[in-house]
């Protein structure tokens, strides 16, 4: 049980850095939206978080891209307002590429939050890299 925002999040982070899809959805809305880069660019409903993992990890493959590591900072937006919230952060990846140690820099995390049952869950997020 995340009761923060901010905890929710993190939580989040953290199961995509150990590979946990499950523990990914756990933390996200049953009726979440993922929105990315990689096509196809959105995932809904409550196999978003595997189906875009899946997706990562195949578009990865393909690439050969892996070991990703996700990081983030101080939030620049962390507002709650009753049973919503809106949580931005700059945000950081190491990866491997062919085989080479990458770093990527100067993204940002954006999510939106709901309150249910007392519980933070993860109804959209996004990735904005400014490249």
């Amino acid at each position: 049980m995340a009761d923060t925002p901010d905890a929710a999040v993190r939580s989040y982070i953290d199961a995509f850095n150990r590979g946990d899809a499950d523990g990914m959805a756990g933390r996200f809305a049953a009726d979440g939206s993922i929105l990315d880069g990689m096509a196809p660019h959105v995932w809904r409903g409550p196999s978003a978080t595997s189906d875009w993992y899946r997706d990562v990890l195949t578009e990865g493959e393909h690439l050969g891209a892996g070991e990703y590591h996700v990081t983030i900072g101080d939030p620049s937006h962390d507002n709650v307002t009753g049973d919503s919230a809106y949580f931005v952060a700059p945000a950081g990846m190491t990866f491997k590429f062919k085989g080479q140690q990458m770093t990527q820099t100067g993204a940002t995390f954006t999510f939106a939050l709901k309150r249910e049952v007392g519980d933070w869950k993860i109804a959209a997020d996004i990735w904005n890299l400014d490249k």
